[in-house]
């Protein structure tokens, strides 16, 4: 039994409120969290619930075991993928922040997602050295001394992806034009519109 209204919330259409997940993928630095934070506050002023899943915090409470190998990388973001997946079934808005270096898992996380709702995939295509300039805690520089073995874009690749739905370099484009451009393509998801964006 369906109660009246179940699904919308305020003004937004049945459609609209379907489930979708949004994965920001990318290099350590190419601004993941800052638009997975400003892209919530958006959705969630507009009514619209939102949860996170944030590949640092996932490692932290669902993944304490794993190693940094791309083994224990791969599955941290099929449970990512699988949690993400459980959201969507239920006409929930998820937003994915990892680094998520590996095609192959991104695409395992898009068929979990899938099976359910909407998937898009958005690659912050931030170059190398501006993610490094932005590096705070020296991680980069650490893993250039041979410090963090492992580390995605200095000893351990990072696959771009090959069919992202959206693609944005934080570099050039501005946060709120970053967001808006995110919002643009939920929308555009949600009315069947298919093909990337660059």
């Amino acid at each position: 039994m369906t109660r009246p209204g179940l699904g919308e919330t305020g003004g937004m259409s049945s459609a609209s409120a379907a489930g979708v997940t949004v994965f920001l993928t990318g290099l350590s630095g190419a601004g993941k969290s800052t638009i997975a934070d400003a892209l919530v506050a958006r959705l969630e002023a507009d009514g619209r619930p939102v949860t996170v899943l944030d590949g640092d915090v996932v490692r932290t409470h669902l993944s304490s075991e794993l190693d940094f190998s791309r083994a224990h990388r791969d599955l941290n973001i099929r449970r990512i993928g699988f949690v993400a997946g459980e959201v969507v079934k239920h006409g929930g808005t998820v937003v994915v922040a990892a680094i998520a270096p590996y095609e192959a898992a991104r695409e395992e996380a898009r068929e979990l997602v899938e099976r359910h709702g909407r998937f898009l995939l958005v690659h912050l295509s931030t170059p190398l050295e501006v993610c490094e300039g932005r590096d705070v805690k020296g991680l980069y520089a650490k893993a250039r001394a041979g410090e963090i073995p492992g580390f995605t874009g200095i000893d351990d690749p990072y696959e771009a992806p090959a069919r992202p739905d959206l693609v944005l370099d934080t570099s050039v484009t501005p946060l709120a034009e970053s967001v808006a451009r995110i919002r643009a393509a939920i929308d555009a998801a949600a009315a069947g519109a298919p093909g990337a964006v660059a």
